[in-house]
Formats: C-alpha cells, structure tokens, sequence
C-alpha cells in the first residue's frame, strides 16, 4: 500500500509564530493550513478594526497557499473564528469577496478568540493542478 507524503511548508516567505505549530503541512495533494491571524511577518498580532483584521488573516493565508502550491480558489474547507457575534454580518460579506461559489464547506464559531484577536481562519486545500 502506498503512502500519500508529508511534506512541512518552508517558513522563509510565510508569517512565523513562536508558538508550537507548522503554517501547513501537504499530506498527498491537499494542504492542511493552521489557524491564521492578524499578524506581521515576525508573527506580532497587529489589531485593526474587524475587516483590517479579516483581510491581514486571509492575506496570509494566501501567502502560504502559494508558498505551498496552492490559491484561494482551491480551499475546500474553512473553519473561521468570529470574536464577536456583531461582526457575523460584515465577516460574510468580507468572506464573499475572498471565496465565491461554490463556497468551501465552513464552519464559523462566536466567543473563541482572546480579546487582543477578532479574527482567525484555518483551511484545507488542495494543490493547483
């Protein structure tokens, strides 16, 4: 039986973290993406209103897709974390104009995120053909 490989994403061209976990991991052809925040290169949380926020996570998680071979247009699946519930309305228009249907199956949850993060956004993918 064969294997898919795994294989860790170079951290060179992608926000780093001082916390314990890989940006992506590629098992196969679909990439596995963790938890992305507003934050800079050296993975210091910058906060912005909710959309300055939203956009700084979903930009790099367009960074590393690419770093990994991917683009937005091929996530499958994301999970997002809303703060607060006030800003559901304003989060699923901003997420329309990252994602367009068919949409990702996605799952959103409320209450999650610390005070100093209003949003976070994780995916699967899968690499461009």
């Amino acid at each position: 039986m064969n294997h898919p490989s795994v294989s860790y994403l170079d951290t060179d061209s992608v926000p780093t973290s001082s916390l314990p976990f890989s940006p992506a991991i590629t098992v196969g052809e679909t990439i596995y993406v963790s938890g992305q925040a507003s934050v800079d290169d050296a993975g210091n949380i910058v906060g912005d209103t909710f959309a300055g926020e939203f956009r700084r996570s979903i930009e790099n998680l367009r960074r590393i897709l690419e770093a990994a071979g991917s683009d937005l247009e091929h996530v499958v699946q994301t999970r997002n974390y809303v703060r607060d519930p006030a800003d559901l309305k304003e989060f699923n228009e901003l997420y329309r104009e990252y994602f367009k249907a068919p949409f990702p199956v996605r799952t959103t949850i409320t209450h999650c995120l610390p005070e100093v993060l209003k949003y976070e956004v994780e995916c699967v993918a899968v690499k461009k053909p």
